[in-house]
């Protein structure tokens, strides 16, 4: 069935929808799955990763289908509504098909993102459950992180009022912690900006270590990284032990092994290595595993939940955070080296809002109306932007894949807009399809689902672009001209020292260069829109995330706790006192 989401609100759709939602023995069924194979919890139940890919390591894997974006507006161009509708239109077709997608961060739901649910007739469902904590993940990983801290802070007490003797007779020798060198803060999963700077230990000796601290938001954990790029529970249980809490006054890391939480924070993680399961509104199953940052991680699902779809569908989709020059260079160079999985196809979402933005249209500012430009036809305005457009389409090629691009349709385009846009993304090499899966579902997304089939059955000569052997600095350079289009790269005094160290360190040399910059230009500023020139990357920092195996080059400054805005989602969410049934979810 399909509805009106011009008249209904995505949780009244999401109402709807629900009354037809898969069972457990109904998933069990599509995904051919065994009866001890599938963990109940209510209407998302969890899929044991362990059992599955076990008993299905022989089967050959489905095909591998990317979704990404253009550079898009502070609105967002659509990609999870995409993915979803791909999902729906390759089911109209009959096909086997399902999907991976993040789970969301209570931050964005509760202030003025919304849920990542998708949208209209293209929409995860149950909506609530999926919006409102699923089933537990975050909420293990915040406990996780929140329990390094608590280790931390008591050592740092312990240390400060024992001996060295005192400490040996509790079994603990001295580890001389930095109280200026503490890296990590505790984390919450909502936006609250007056936790970004505090101060803990306030009172006597007995009530902590007195020191400087801060809160982030819990998906930008590196538990949460951690997560999304396991190969399973011994890989993430042996990634823990190396996460890089603080560092001693000699500056050298004092990791989750040596406050020994290692094993209980492993433990408190052991369910979070199971997706759960949930399904479009056209009742295609949909995994939910892992929701990490698009900047300092890799912004995608996990591995885990890649592996599985691949093993049960004929058509796997998956999501990349931000748009490709991000998303995709991560999806592409990280997440795919790690998992060893290679992508038939990449799906690049544009939409005529964002490809007017980069032809020079107007500042386009959450909660505001759009101007004009972006609700009246504007050819001039939109062949300019579809440079953007097709600098990312050539970014996708690089890789060896030929990319579709999916034209998301608004009410307020006009024919010949999408006909300009399709006619240059084929100029360009890649297949185009307008798409109206946010109106119609499926049924708006089919010729959307023949380019994607179609792109399917191509051979693709798929290679990274760089070797792992290359130098960070040198691997910076690549991605910073080859994928972002700069001059070159100016390092910061302090990024330089740090990335000789890393270089000359054969213990980084496997380790993922993980980039950090705005999503909103190829550049590092976040008001170049189309395709910048004459410029040049600055790099003025390096984070390094020892259990994610990450090293971070900073293009620009990063806030890990984001802040409420003033007119917040919250203000609209309720529940029926009735029948527990929850309103106002977008």
């Amino acid at each position: 069935m399909v509805w009106n989401p011009t008249v209904m609100k995505d949780w009244q759709i999401a109402e709807e929808a629900e009354k037809n939602l898969p069972t457990p023995e109904e998933y069990q069924e599509m995904l051919g799955l065994q009866k001890d194979e599938l963990i109940p919890h209510g209407k998302t139940p969890k899929v044991d990763f362990l059992k599955v890919i076990d008993r299905l390591k022989d089967k050959p894997n489905g095909k591998y289908i990317e979704v990404t974006a253009i550079t898009p507006t502070p609105l967002g161009e659509g990609k999870s509504t995409t993915s979803l509708g791909i999902m729906e239109g390759l089911g109209k077709r009959g096909a086997n098909v399902g999907g991976a997608l993040r789970q969301p961060s209570g931050g964005p739901t509760m202030n003025v993102k919304g849920t990542a649910a998708g949208g209209g007739n293209a929409l995860l469902i149950p909506m609530t459950e999926f919006s409102l904590g699923l089933t537990g993940d975050i909420n293990d990983i915040m406990n996780s992180h929140n329990l390094m801290m608590v280790a931390l802070n008591a050592r740092m007490q312990h240390e400060a009022n024992y001996t060295d003797a005192e400490l040996a007779k509790r079994g603990l020798k001295r580890l001389d912690i930095d109280p200026k060198k503490v890296e990590m803060g505790w984390v919450i999963d909502f936006c609250a900006q007056g936790l970004r700077n505090i101060t803990i230990g306030l009172g006597g000796k007995n009530d902590g270590f007195l020191m400087q601290s801060k809160f982030g938001i819990a998906v930008s954990s590196e538990l949460m990284a951690i997560l999304a790029v396991a190969k399973d529970l011994a890989d993430m249980r042996e990634r823990v032990k190396h996460i890089v809490v603080a560092y001693d006054k000699q500056g050298k890391p004092v990791t989750a092994a040596d406050l020994e939480v290692d094993g209980a924070v492993a433990a408190w993680m052991r369910n979070t290595i199971n997706p759960s399961l949930c399904s479009t509104v056209e009742r295609q199953p949909c995994f939910v595993h892992a929701g990490p940052f698009a900047n300092i991680a890799i912004g995608q699902s996990s591995i885990i939940a890649d592996r599985i779809g691949l093993k049960c569908f004929d058509y796997h989709v998956t999501e990349s955070g931000f748009a490709a020059d991000i998303g995709f260079e991560k999806f592409w160079n990280v997440k795919c080296r790690l998992s060893g999985l290679k992508p038939n196809v990449s799906v690049l979402v544009a939409t005529v809002r964002a490809l007017k933005m980069h032809g020079g249209g107007p500042a386009v500012v959450p909660g505001r109306p759009l101007p004009e430009e972006y609700t009246k036809e504007n050819l001039q305005l939109l062949e300019k932007g579809c440079e953007n457009m097709v600098h990312l389409i050539n970014v996708i090629k690089k890789s060896g894949i030929k990319p579709v691009v999916c034209i998301n349709s608004f009410y307020t385009d006009t024919k010949a807009e999408h006909a300009l846009v399709k006619r240059i993304a084929e100029q360009a090499g890649a297949r185009a399809a307008v798409s109206e899966h946010w109106l119609k579902g499926g049924d708006g997304a089919l010729d959307l689902a023949d380019a994607v089939m179609d792109a399917c059955r191509e051979e693709v000569d798929f290679k990274y672009l760089y070797p792992l052997e290359m130098p960070l600095r040198q691997r910076v350079e690549v991605i910073a001209k080859e994928v972002y289009g700069a001059d070159g790269v100016d390092w910061e005094p302090l990024a330089a020292e740090k990335a000789k160290k890393f270089e000359a360190d054969p213990k980084y040399a496997d380790y993922s260069t993980m980039m950090v910059k705005t999503h909103l230009s190829l550049s590092h500023e976040p008001s170049w829109k189309g395709i910048p020139k004459g410029w040049r990357l600055p790099i003025r920092d390096v984070l390094v995330y020892g259990g994610a195996k990450f090293l971070c080059p900073m293009a620009g400054s990063i806030s890990l706790m984001p802040g409420t805005g003033s007119d917040p989602a919250y203000r609209r969410i309720d529940v029926d006192v009735n029948n527990g049934k929850v309103s106002g979810l977008f």
